[in-house]
């Protein structure tokens, strides 16, 4: 498979199970290397992708033990001297506002709701700094207004940040309202692309 996407670029992947989606952006993140070829992300040097690309699995993967602070906070963790912690906390506080999550702080997951928790992840996967984001099926499980909702959210998150998005969806109708390209994929790891 060969595959190029532009810097600032918001493209869909579509195909169905079994097509290799998600495995891609497991190599994209540095969670498994590939057995042939390579991968070339700007300004990340070869075989150190692990922890510089933001990725968001289907499910918001939150620590049920800690408090949107300290979920948001992990990556930070995960990457000691990477970030100062103080600015970290001042960039939470500032990203909860802006997603409509201010004084959820000292919440826990179990007390938000669905499209609350989402909103808690796609900060923390903001915050890994990484310029590319992979969002693997993010609104799945979401009901279709708060999916909505959250269509419109990410579009303005999306303008004002100008991060590269890789985006996995097995719904059309989300990939042709969010992407600038989509790329349908098949089984034995063809790729075909569309654009706007």
């Amino acid at each position: 498979m060969s595959l190029q996407v532009q810097q600032g670029e918001f493209v869909s992947l579509i195909g169905s199970s079994g097509s290799g989606k998600s495995t891609l952006f497991k190599l994209l993140a540095g969670l498994h290397e590939p057995t042939v070829g390579t991968i070339d992300i700007a300004d990340v040097p070869q075989g150190q992708r692990l922890g510089r690309v933001a990725y968001m699995p289907q499910k918001d993967l939150l620590l049920s033990w800690r408090t949107v602070m300290e979920n948001c906070m992990l990556p930070a963790e995960l990457a000691p001297g990477r970030q100062d912690k103080d600015k970290l906390r001042a960039d939470i506080i500032a990203g909860l506002a802006r997603f409509g999550l201010s004084g959820y702080e000292q919440a826990y997951p179990d007390e938000l709701s669905g499209g609350m928790r989402q909103r808690v992840a796609l900060l923390r996967t903001l915050l890994t700094g990484g310029q590319l984001m992979l969002l693997d099926e993010p609104f799945g499980a979401l009901d279709a207004l708060t999916k909505r909702q959250m269509h419109r959210w990410l579009l303005e998150l999306w303008e004002g940040f100008g991060q590269t998005v890789l985006f996995i969806t097995h719904d059309i109708e989300e990939a042709l309202l969010l992407s600038d390209r989509i790329i349908l994929l098949t089984p034995g790891g063809k790729a075909s692309s569309c654009g706007r």
